[in-house]
């Protein structure tokens, strides 16, 4: 029986006969991985680097951090223009995953802190510029019913590199120090660039009639079916914060009875469990999306979050409760960025499939800043509780334009 088309993405579900684990899935998925374990080694211990071998303040890891991240996101929109155009769009990616190893791994050598800064800022601009290239090349592996599962595949991956990186930096850090450590990141982020290669060399060239120039299409993404889901998304986004206030409310609650250092390692060990649930839920939701779609799956994922908000918000200090919070917001994340990236892969033309990655890659980078600054000010202003309140509030707004923008097109489909 056929999904109804009560979504964005309506084409046959899972039970259709398409592969979907093609030799472009399987390498792009282990690129997302390597690639995600080694920028996590220097990006664990760039703190470490700057505060205790060159003696910065931890100002500068935030002014750092924070300009590298505003960097990544314009990078995003810009390499959407960039992804397009199906031979770019190869030559970005290889090129990204090149240069964001190369970049990342030579921190290892600097001796100031304005050269970490440099490095690190090229580093994430050639990070954000791959982003849409990837996410636009993985659809040209893949047919469009197994969309769900392939980005699921890929998100799946990318999230056990998060969880594989900080262990390598822990296990390096030990054997060969710091220095050498945030070097040895190198490999896997170059063998990243290995297995995008090899997605390349078994993806077939979508056809192109000719190449168009330049140019950061905006309009034409944000019209019809394809600019409603993104004005849903945008609210989520503005919606969505940064894990790092999770981890701090967390160490706040479980602080009093305790250490600050038991409190900041159980905090830890909950994050943990966050990427873990990310991981594993990735695949189901793309699943789900490839049988029901990727509104659906997506409202899914922001009630995850409605609810991980909430009791954020709520306040408990027992660890089960914040676990199971925790485990929520994994989950949320999880299934939202699988459905995103279904669902802007199906409605965005060929042509525009470059352009509408990289303004929802830009969006989610822009809104996530916003969150967590708003987030971060009301938490310290008025209370942490306002601040979870607020964000659980832009949940269900967002479940609310998205749910107006699925029963729009179910009432155009039978219109017709």
């Amino acid at each position: 029986m056929s999904r109804p088309p009560d979504d964005p993405d309506d084409r046959p579900g899972p039970d259709s006969g398409e592969a979907w684990l093609t030799p472009g899935v399987r390498g792009i998925g282990t690129a997302s991985l390597l690639a995600d374990a080694g920028h996590e080694i220097p990006t664990a211990l760039l703190p470490s680097l700057l505060t205790s071998t060159l003696g910065a303040p931890a100002s500068a890891l935030g002014l750092i951090e924070g300009v590298s991240d505003g960097l990544a996101g314009l990078a995003r929109l810009g390499g959407g223009a960039l992804a397009d155009d199906p031979d770019r769009r190869r030559a970005v990616a290889v090129g990204g995953y090149t240069t964001t190893a190369v970049l990342s791994a030579a921190t290892a050598g600097a001796t100031a802190a304005w050269q970490v800064a440099v490095l690190r800022a090229g580093a994430w601009t050639a990070r954000g510029l791959r982003v849409p290239s990837r996410n636009a090349l993985l659809a040209d592996t893949v047919a469009p019913q197994a969309y769900g599962r392939a980005y699921g595949f890929e998100r799946a991956m990318d999230n056990l590199g998060a969880i594989i990186g900080p262990l390598l930096a822990i296990g390096l850090v030990g054997l060969v120090g710091t220095r050498w450590a945030i070097a040895l990141s190198v490999i896997p982020g170059l063998l990243a660039a290995v297995a995008i290669v090899y997605a390349i060399r078994h993806t077939a060239t979508p056809k192109q009639t000719e190449r168009e120039p330049i140019r950061i299409k905006v309009r034409p993404v944000m019209t019809g079916r394809l600019g409603r889901f993104m004005a849903g998304v945008s609210v989520f986004e503005f919606g969505n914060c940064a894990a790092t206030l999770l981890i701090l409310r967390a160490t706040d609650l479980l602080q009093p009875g305790r250490d600050s250092d038991t409190a900041t390692q159980l905090a830890i060990g909950l994050y943990v469990a966050y990427n873990m649930a990310a991981t594993g839920v990735s695949l189901l939701a793309g699943r789900h999306s490839d049988r029901r779609g990727a509104t659906t799956t997506l409202l899914y994922g922001v009630a995850s979050f409605a609810v991980a908000y909430a009791l954020f918000a709520v306040g408990s200090t027992s660890i089960a409760v914040l676990g199971f919070a925790f485990v929520m917001a994994g989950t949320g994340i999880g299934v939202v960025e699988t459905a995103q990236h279904a669902a802007v892969a199906t409605l965005a033309p060929e042509r525009l499939r470059g352009s509408a990655f990289g303004l929802l890659a830009a969006v989610q980078s822009a809104g996530n800043l916003a969150a967590s600054a708003t987030a971060g000010i009301l938490y310290t202003t008025v209370s942490p509780s306002w601040a979870f309140g607020l964000l659980a509030v832009m949940m269900m707004l967002s479940a609310a334009v998205l749910t107006a923008s699925r029963l729009r097109h179910v009432s155009e489909h039978h219109t017709t």
